[in-house]
């Protein structure tokens, strides 16, 4: 993705009052979080100018410390946090011949269906808010990483 002069990303939805923006613009990359009433930016860090790479990783394992799964505790952890619980939507992004950066992580409960309610689940999307900016390519894995870049 490149963003030209404006500010552009990609986001996590789950409805207009639940979803997760990662936003590049005006020099930095930005972290919101939209849940219900509340709008928060979580992180900003300055980036390089484009062409950058924004990348959203879905986690669903290794979300608990060792102390909660370790032999004293059933396989899955504590009551509604093994396999069937809770994820981790994590941000990132990437200069031109560099790795991806975590920018945040962010618990995925609260774009969920039995949080916010609804029925159609996730999606994941490039938008621009801001001016022009381009994407060159758009890549889902499942079970890995999604990406935009240029």
């Amino acid at each position: 993705m490149d963003p030209g002069d404006g500010h552009a990303g990609l986001a996590v939805r789950l409805d207009e009052a639940h979803h997760y923006d990662l936003e590049i613009g005006g020099g930095a990359v930005e972290v919101f979080a939209r849940i219900g009433p509340l709008c928060q930016r979580v992180a900003r860090r300055p980036v390089p100018p484009g062409p950058l790479t924004l990348a959203v990783d879905v986690r669903t394992t290794g979300l608990l410390p060792p102390s909660v799964t370790d032999a004293a505790h059933p396989a899955d952890g504590p009551a509604g946090v093994g396999a069937n619980g809770p994820d981790t939507i994590v941000f990132s992004v990437g200069a031109e011949g560099a790795g991806p950066d975590e920018i945040a992580r962010l618990d995925g409960r609260y774009l969920s269906t039995q949080v916010a309610t609804g029925f159609t689940g996730r999606v994941i999307g490039m938008y621009v808010t801001e001016g022009s900016a381009a994407f060159d390519w758009f890549d889902y894995r499942p079970a890995a990483t999604a990406v935009a870049g240029v």
